[in-house]
């Protein structure tokens, strides 16, 4: 034997000691060459070996050389992966050589660091506004404010003709930039709440939509309120266009209307440059009239200049009301309207019931293109007409949050956006308007916890939803898909979802793992579904692994699809995983070398944790991290004699 073993041309060589047995009692049946003698060595390969073992066991057989060369080149890649299988189960099993204190805090310093660079990979360009009183007020708010319910706050409601600077007047009582504000007329349309406080009163600031007055002809309705009939209106008869203008100014008096009935105190907002005018008079009989057991505050805006103020203001006396000079954008005068505000609200204390931890409400940003029913699906879900439902473009400008309980008991903090369109189309528009409602829908994507994109069943997907799409995967929020006016598709059958789903899957593969949701919103069908789906999101978006689940389920993937090999000859290695954080959930990956892992295997490594442990309807992220030489106390010596056994394994395994 010792005489065959010399004639024969050896690559690589092993020591019986190191050698799995499992893989010691496969090449023996393979070949009576394959012995342990002693010294005790394996040929794993050669190739004069196999013509050989073929000769002796088949003395007729014609196998080439070159063709039992490349069969054992093949049978040595599987025994070295098969040896390496080996290590990797060794080093789970010797899982205390590890420190894993010093892996957990390395796992939560990953996903700061992951965290930050998407923050500035994503991040939006805010309005120009005064960055430092922002900043003052929101830490004022989170000492001063307490842990009160929005629907138990008091509300001040902000009323007045179009333009005069309701929602700067918004933006300065609340303490940030929530509504747009724009130098132009009819900006504002729906209702925009908000939470503010002055000394020990908290209450919440209602933003209303220009109310427009009776003697006004269509065209100066549409001029006046920027009602364009054709952006965005082809598929519309030119006879439901104008309808639907001439519906508009009584929608938004409607929302103004609610705002005021609801309130506690009506802030009637002047313009003190403007000075009076017949539609100012006329607001102010409509509030004496209607609501005179109301606390009504006059407020003139504009007045930027304290002795000019004061003239500017004496005009509006005839109103019978006793008004306030102040400025919503310096602020001039604030702090006296503040004070008369306070002195007609009463007092609201905190609830003793109220757990914060467990109150924790998950908010769910409604996007999608203009038009595909977004706002008249937060209208059923709500079951009142709390935002405008028009078949004009553009309608819903501003963000709009409005807090809704599922039939579970659960709470949600629900948010209506306005349509996203194509930055080509928003800049080709000219429209400061719209790229600011664009820039609040993606603002609005970032502080929800759960996106449900809206799509139309009759155009299903367009380059504009994969685009969004794109962007709530980026952010890392939880995903559903609604698709609205069912009701529009036509000879349904029972496989027409089947096959829809088919289509949505195959064009929306970055949203493979979100749930797809059937509703017609005008008719109320479907709209239920949408907050179960968003609870079961909510759940598996807060879940979380155990380490040992974990780690067993990536050793079984590894088992299954080690690592590729490269070039040089280099595999990689998981020495240790853990879930570092949730929302949504992200998981961090220590390897030898990260680099060696390629994105094909980083795709298969997601699809087998989403095999194995779920989390339907949220993204998961994976990040790796090299292993680094971490310094150890009381461990260091048993990790040193680890590597030591790998290192000389991966020496016996040279070319000899």
């Amino acid at each position: 034997m010792s005489e065959l073993y010399a004639s024969t041309s050896l690559s690589k060589t092993v020591f019986s000691d190191q050698f799995p047995s499992k893989l010691c009692k496969r090449f023996a049946t393979l070949s009576p060459f394959i012995v342990s003698s002693s010294p005790p060595c394996f040929s794993l390969t050669a190739t004069t070996l196999r013509p050989l073992r073929c000769h002796r066991h088949n003395f007729t057989c014609r196998h080439s050389l070159r063709e039992c060369k490349e069969e054992d080149e093949l049978l040595l890649q599987e025994s070295i992966s098969e040896i390496e299988h080996s290590e990797f189960l060794e080093e789970f099993d010797g899982e205390d050589s590890l420190d894993v204190e010093v892996l957990e805090r390395e796992a939560e310093r990953a996903v700061i660091e992951f965290a930050d660079d998407l923050s500035r990979q994503l991040k939006i360009e805010d309005e120009t506004t005064n960055q430092k009183e922002t900043h003052t007020k929101k830490k004022r708010t989170k000492i001063t404010a307490k842990n009160i319910p929005d629907h138990l706050l008091p509300k001040v409601t902000i009323v007045g003709r179009p333009n005069v600077g309701k929602s700067a007047l918004f933006n300065r009582l609340v303490g940030g930039n929530r509504a747009i504000v724009v130098d132009e007329p009819g900006v504002t349309r729906d209702r925009l709440y908000g939470r503010s406080f002055w000394g020990d009163k908290e209450f919440m600031v209602v933003d209303t939509g220009g109310v427009i007055t009776i003697s006004k002809s269509q065209n100066d309705v549409m001029e006046e309120l920027a009602i364009t009939t054709t952006i965005g209106m082809e598929g519309i008869s030119l006879a439901s266009r104008e309808a639907a203008v001439a519906r508009m100014p009584s929608m938004i008096e409607r929302q103004a209307a609610l705002a005021v009935e609801e309130s506690s105190v009506i802030l009637f907002l002047v313009d003190g440059q403007a000075g009076l005018t017949a539609a100012d008079v006329e607001i102010g009989d409509w509030l004496r009239k209607n609501f005179s057991h109301k606390c009504i505050v006059l407020a003139v805006n504009k007045c930027e200049s304290p002795r000019r103020g004061i003239l500017q203001a004496s005009e509006f006396w005839s109103l019978g009301l006793s008004p306030i000079p102040i400025s919503a954008i310096s602020g001039t005068g604030t702090g006296e309207l503040l004070d008369v505000i306070c002195s007609g609200l009463e007092k609201v204390e905190e609830p003793e019931t109220l757990d914060g931890e467990e109150d924790y409400i998950s908010s769910i940003a409604i996007v999608g293109r203009p038009n595909v029913g977004k706002s008249s699906i937060l209208n059923a879900l709500v079951g009142e007409d709390r935002t405008i439902v028009s078949p004009i473009s553009g309608t819903t400008r501003d963000a709009i949050d409005m807090e809704f309980m599922g039939p579970d008991g659960q709470k949600f903090q629900l948010i209506d956006t306005a349509g996203i369109r194509k930055r080509a189309a928003v800049a080709s528009s000219g429209s400061i308007t719209e790229a600011l409602s664009v820039n609040r829908a993606f603002r609005a994507i970032r502080r929800s916890d759960i996106v449900a994109l809206v799509i139309e069943a009759m155009a299903c997907i367009t380059e504009q939803d994969m685009k969004i799409a794109e962007r709530i995967e980026k952010e890392g929020k939880g995903c559903l898909i609604v698709v609205n006016k069912w009701d529009t598709i036509p000879n349904k059958n029972q496989q027409t979802a089947t096959y829809y789903e088919q289509d949505v899957r195959e064009k929306l593969r970055i949203l493979s793992w979100a749930p797809i949701v059937y509703s017609t919103a005008i008719a109320g069908h479907g709209v239920d579904k949408i907050i179960v789906a968003a609870g079961m999101v909510e759940k598996e978006r807060s879940r979380r692994l155990t380490t040992a689940t974990l780690n067993q389920l990536v050793q079984e993937a590894v088992a299954f699809k080690p690592p590729p090999r490269t070039r040089g000859g280099r595999r990689g290695r998981v020495y240790y995983c853990t879930q570092a954080a949730i929302r949504p959930p992200t998981f961090v990956f220590f390897v030898n070398d990260a680099k060696l892992f390629t994105e094909t295997y980083r795709r298969y490594m997601e699809k087998q944790l989403r095999t194995g442990a779920g989390f339907s309807g949220t993204p998961i992220r994976l990040l790796w991290r090299s292993r680094r030489k971490l310094e150890r106390n009381g461990s260091k010596t048993n990790a040193k004699k680890k590597q030591r056994n790998i290192t000389s394994l991966d020496k016996n395994l040279a070319v000899a």
